[in-house]
C-alpha cells in the first residue's frame, strides 16, 4: 500500500459545531467511550476496541490479570508487544493487567540469564515454551531491558502513579540494565560495532541450535542471521538511558541525571554519525558481523524511541516508511507516530486501514491496541505529564468533524474531552486536580478559556510545526472551554 506523504492544506471550515457535550456515558466498566461526527472514525474505534477487549484474559489465570500481547493463540505476552500495547490497554480499563504484566517482567531478571528477564510469559505464569528452555537456552531481544525502563516511565507519565518507577523491582531492574546488563552484553557505545558474534554463549556451544542463536538478539529485526547490531537497539538504549536520567531527575539526583543524559546522547550520536547513509538519504538499520551495513525493518523504532532530532532526516525516514509495504506489526505503530510529526492525514488513513476487515492480519493483538493509541494520543493529542500534574491536549486533524472521548483515565483522574475545529472542551470528572494545557496547532493570535483571554506560548518542534497553548487549573468537577481566536 502506498501512502502519499505530502500534507495537503484544506480550506478553513465554514461552520463551528455546537460546543455542548453529547450525552456520553463516562465509561463502561472502566473503558473510555469515543464518539465522532466522522462515522468511519467512530466505527474504527469500535472495531479496534472490540478486538482488543477480546484479548483480555481471565484475572483468575495463574499469571494474574493479563491480556494477549504476542503471536495470536499463544495465550501469552512478550516484552515488545506489551510495551507498545500499554496505552491502548489503559484506554480500555486494563490498569490491573498493565501493572501485573510489567511486574512479571521486572521480577524475571536474573544473573543466571545474563541479566535478561523472560521474553514471553504464558498465562500459566511460566515462561512461554516457544521461547524458553532453561536459563542458558532461550530467545531474547536485547531491546527488551531498555524497553521496560521506557515503559515504566511512560506509565508514570500517563497515570501519575510513582509505583511504576519507584518500586523495588523497577529500581533493581533499571539499575542492573544501565550497568551490569550493558557490560555483560558488550553494549557500551564504543563497542557496538565490534561485539563478538555470540556473546555469553553457553558451553558447549552449538551454532545450529535455535536458542543459542537467538539468545541475545541485538535488534527486533530477526531476519538477518549474521546480525551484529541493529539501529533499533541503539535507539532503544538512547531511550532507556534517557528515561533513567528522567527518573534520576525526578528523584532529585541532578548529578546522576546529567551523567545518564550524556550516556544517552552518546548512543544517539552513534545513529547520526555511524548509521546515517548520506548517499541514500536513509538510516541503515542493521550491521553484520561481516562488517556490512544494510537496510530493512527498524526505522519504525527510530521514531518510537524519539531518537531522531533532525527534521530533514525525519522527513526522509517517514517518506521511506510510507512508500513501502510493511508487516502489520510495524504498521501498528504508525498512526500515532505519524501524528506526532504532523502527518495527520496519513495517520488517519492508517487508523482506517488497520481496522478494515479486509486488511491482512489485522487480528494481530498489537494492531487494535495501536489504533487506540493512534486515536487517543495521536488524533486527540492526549499527553499527560505525571511529573507536573499536567494534561496537554491538541486536536491533530484537518477535519471539520468533532471528536469526543469520555471516561478516559489519566493522572489518576477521569476526563471527558471534546475537540472541534478551533475549540476544545475538557471536564475533570475525577477526584484530583490537574493543569490543563490547551494547545492548538499553528501560531494562534490568542486563546480564550471560558471567555477569558489567556497568556499564550508558542512551541516549535524539530519539524518546524508550531503549537500555541495556554494553561488553566481544573479542580475536580470543573469544565473549561478553550477557543482559538484565529
Amino acid at each position: 500500500m502506498m501512502f502519499e506523504m505530502a500534507r495537503r492544506r484544506r480550506t478553513k471550515w465554514v461552520h463551528i459545531l455546537a460546543a455542548a457535550f453529547v450525552a456520553l456515558p463516562s465509561g463502561v466498566f472502566g473503558q473510555a467511550v469515543f464518539t465522532s461526527s466522522d462515522t468511519a472514525l467512530e466505527q474504527a474505534f469500535v472495531r479496534a476496541r472490540d478486538m482488543a477487549l477480546s484479548y483480555r484474559g481471565p484475572a483468575t489465570d495463574p499469571v494474574g490479570p493479563w491480556y494477549e500481547a504476542a503471536l495470536p493463540a499463544r495465550a501469552a505476552f512478550c516484552v515488545r508487544d506489551v510495551s507498545h500495547q500499554l496505552i491502548g490497554a489503559e484506554v480500555l480499563g486494563m490498569q490491573a493487567e498493565n501493572r501485573n504484566m510489567l511486574n512479571r517482567f521486572l521480577e524475571g531478571i536474573s544473573e543466571s540469564k545474563d541479566w535478561c528477564t523472560f521474553w514471553e510469559i504464558h498465562k500459566s505464569g511460566r515462561p512461554a515454551v516457544e521461547d524458553y528452555r532453561n536459563d542458558k537456552e532461550f530467545w531474547y531481544n536485547l531491546n527488551a531491558n531498555f524497553e521496560l525502563i521506557y515503559a515504566g516511565w511512560r506509565m508514570y507519565m500517563w497515570t501519575g502513579d510513582t509505583a511504576f518507577i519507584n518500586s523495588a523491582a523497577f529500581r533493581d531492574f533499571s539499575a542492573i540494565t544501565v550497568g551490569p546488563f550493558v557490560d555483560r552484553w558488550h553494549l557500551r557505545p564504543e563497542a557496538l560495532l565490534n561485539r563478538p558474534a555470540y556473546p555469553n554463549a553457553p558451553v558447549p556451544f552449538n551454532e545450529k541450535d535455535y536458542f543459542h542463536r537467538c539468545r541475545g538478539l541485538p535488534s527486533y529485526y530477526e531476519a538477518i542471521a549474521d546480525m551484529g547490531m541493529g539501529a533499533d537497539l541503539v535507539a532503544a538504549m538512547y531511550r532507556g538511558f534517557s528515561a533513567y536520567a528522567d527518573i534520576a531527575g525526578w528523584r532529585g539526583d541532578r548529578l546522576a541525571e546529567q551523567q545518564f543524559r550524556a550516556k544517552a546522547e552518546a548512543y544517539r550520536q552513534q545513529l547520526e554519525t555511524k548509521w546515517w547513509d548520506g548517499q541514500a538519504g536513509l538510516y541503515n538499520t542493521y550491521f553484520t558481523h561481516g562488517r556490512k551495513f544494510g537496510k530493512g525493518e527498524g526505522e519504525t523504532f527510530l521514531l518510537w524511541y524519539d531518537a531522531l532530532k533532525n527534521g530533514d532526516r525525519i522527513r526522509k525516514t517517514i517518506a521511506n516508511m510510507g512508500s513501502k509495504q510493511w508487516n502489520v506489526e510495524n504498521l501498528s505503530y504508525l498512526s500515532y507516530q505519524f501524528s506526532r510529526f504532523g502527518y495527520f492525514d496519513e495517520s488517519y488513513r492508517f487508523i482506517l486501514y488497520l481496522t478494515d476487515p479486509a486488511t491482512p492480519r489485522r487480528e494481530y493483538p498489537e494492531v487494535s491496541f495501536g489504533v487506540m493509541e493512534g486515536i487517543v494520543q495521536g488524533l486527540m493529542g492526549v499527553s499527560p505529564d505525571g511529573r507536573n500534574g499536567r494534561l496537554t491536549t491538541v486536536y491533530n486533524s484537518h477535519s471539520p468533524h468533532f471528536c469526543e472521548i469520555a471516561g478516559l483515565k489519566v493522572l489518576s483522574s477521569d476526563i471527558r474531552l471534546r475537540h472541534e475545529p478551533g475549540r476544545s472542551v475538557l471536564k475533570n470528572e475525577g477526584s484530583r486536580p490537574f493543569t490543563w494545557r490547551a494547545a492548538f496547532n499553528g501560531r494562534a493570535t490568542g486563546i480564550r478559556i471560558n471567555g477569558k483571554k489567556m497568556k499564550t506560548r508558542v512551541e516549535t518542534d524539530v519539524m518546524g510545526n508550531s503549537k500555541t497553548w495556554a494553561e488553566v487549573e481544573l479542580l475536580p468537577g470543573m469544565e473549561a472551554i478553550a477557543e482559538n481566536e484565529d
